[in-house]
């Protein structure tokens, strides 16, 4: 979008935050960059260029503006919506690949050479893999410093710098001010607004708060994973939804609640290093960096379906904070209902899951969910399963720990299909749904499932799987936000924020 320049001035002058994270304002007079919903007066338009990310803008030796922080405005939607290279890049990038495995690793997960991601990124985002990663340590920094008691020492190390004076410059030279300083003001003024304002309320845990494009509708998203919760894993308690996570350095615990204008995350971390990961996964569960308006705007064009966006608008789609651990689930919730998916998945905790502490004493939260290589160990006959499923489970959970079905946050998404589709007991049901929530494909489609037929036939839209694929041809590419328009109008536990 940056590239139209018309359309980016009046998203500027009309201070529409709807275009936050879409592309920054970079103002050539005073050396700055804005998010468009900057509540400065605009500059004048001849003084504006526009860029597609953070990233560009400080590696164009813009800083970041201190009203409205445009480091902390919501992701690009764009990485949500396509599949392609640069939007597989940027997903891996956000989950924190280069600072892990350098640009290489980036390189060999994509299948691509090192300069072909480079010239990719470059091309189409104005900065490379290091760039990127960079404004992310930076955002990681900024929210340590601000919300977090720690020496900036330790927040050096958590964020990803390699030195204390890397650091230093980063932050300077990002936002014009030295990392104390940045304390004092942050001191000075309280919790901050927008993504980074947090305050430290429990010693070890981080509180946040994670935006969104508006509208948001909260019920059904929260509805489904707390009805779908699997004991010890997962948890609804206290108007919060609560689960362990399992990351690169080590293990947390994560409460996100629903409020009107942003979603509360409390973090407890057993390592720092992790913090921007487990945002990234939680902003991702929620589907918080989706764009509601062109959704909304698509279904809203199908006259049978615009009561039902008129009615709740902004629905997300329910996605996961690990794939491989949604696959799982997603077979053994096959042809049964959701409390026997959960008593199976329970069971599977209590055996193979590994221990965790809940930071909450009151808090019911025990395992992480078990990995596949534990899982591939399993006697297939204590599975209390039809011989069927279990031949499919255990299909699974091989494929998964050997590594020849990879899942995860890089898939190609149709790729991950064919992969899917030719395990046994792997139907259109259970592949698709595994593309919509545990791949994140915006059209992923289950046409066949009871609860969307009945809905169907309820609205006066075909009832049969062909017949409804080839209606539902208009609403692409947001197909999978149309199945939670259709969920919601049954009355099931998932379509029901708890309380």
């Amino acid at each position: 979008m940056y590239t139209d320049t018309e359309r980016c001035v009046r998203a500027v002058q009309s201070k529409d935050a709807r275009f936050d994270g879409w592309f920054f304002t970079a103002v050539r007079t005073t050396g700055i960059y804005c998010r468009p919903s900057c509540p400065a007066v605009p500059p004048k338009v001849e003084n504006m260029t526009f860029l597609p990310s953070a990233a560009a803008c400080q590696q164009s030796g813009y800083r970041a503006c201190k009203r409205c922080r445009p480091d902390t405005s919501p992701g690009s939607p764009e990485w949500n919506a396509r599949a392609d290279a640069v939007a597989r890049a940027m997903r891996l990038i956000q989950d924190g690949v280069v600072d892990r495995e350098g640009v290489p690793g980036l390189a060999t997960r994509l299948g691509y050479s090192s300069r072909q991601v480079e010239r990719q990124l470059n091309a189409e985002l104005g900065a490379g893999p290091l760039a990127l990663a960079r404004a992310q340590r930076a955002q990681t920094a900024r929210l340590l410093i601000e919300t977090s008691a720690l020496p900036m020492g330790d927040i050096a190390f958590a964020a990803g710098f390699s030195s204390i004076r890397t650091f230093n410059d980063t932050v300077r030279e990002v936002f014009a001010l030295a990392p104390s300083e940045l304390r004092a003001k942050a001191a000075g003024r309280g919790a901050a607004p927008g993504a980074g304002s947090a305050q430290v309320q429990v010693p070890g845990t981080i509180s946040l708060r994670l935006p969104f494009r508006a509208p948001l509708t909260p019920d059904n998203l929260f509805g489904h994973l707390a009805a779908t919760a699997v004991p010890g894993v997962e948890e609804w308690r206290a108007g919060a939804y609560r689960r362990t996570l399992r990351l690169p350095y080590g293990t947390g615990v994560v409460a996100l609640t629903p409020r009107p204008d942003h979603i509360g995350c409390r973090l407890a971390l057993t390592d720092l290093r992790d913090l921007t990961i487990a945002i990234s996964r939680c902003r991702r569960l929620l589907d918080l960096d989706a764009d509601p308006e062109a959704v909304d705007e698509q279904l809203r064009a199908d006259p049978l379906l615009a009561p039902l966006v008129a009615k709740a608008p902004g629905r997300r789609v329910p996605r996961t904070v690990d794939a491989e651990e949604f696959a799982v689930r997603a077979v053994l919730g096959q042809q049964v209902s959701t409390g026997a998916a959960r008593t199976h998945a329970a069971r599977l905790v209590r055996a193979l899951g590994e221990p965790v502490a809940d930071p909450d004493p009151e808090g019911g939260l025990t395992h992480l969910f078990p990995t596949p290589q534990a899982l591939a160990g399993l006697d297939p006959e204590s599975l209390a399963l039809p011989r069927s499923r279990r031949t499919t489970f255990t299909t699974l959970v091989s494929a998964l720990a050997d590594g020849s079905l990879p899942l995860g946050i890089d898939s190609d998404w149709e790729a991950a299909r064919a992969r899917l589709g030719a395990l046994p007991g792997f139907g259109p049901w259970t592949t698709e749904i595994i593309a919509m929530r545990a791949l994140g494909d915006p059209d992923a489609f289950i046409p066949a499932d009871l609860g969307i037929r009945r809905a169907a036939k309820g609205l006066g839209l075909p009832s049969t799987p062909a017949a409804l694929t080839a209606r539902a041809a208009r609403w692409r590419p947001w197909r999978a936000y149309a199945v939670q328009y259709l969920w919601a109008t049954e009355d099931h536990a998932i379509n029901v924020l708890p309380v």
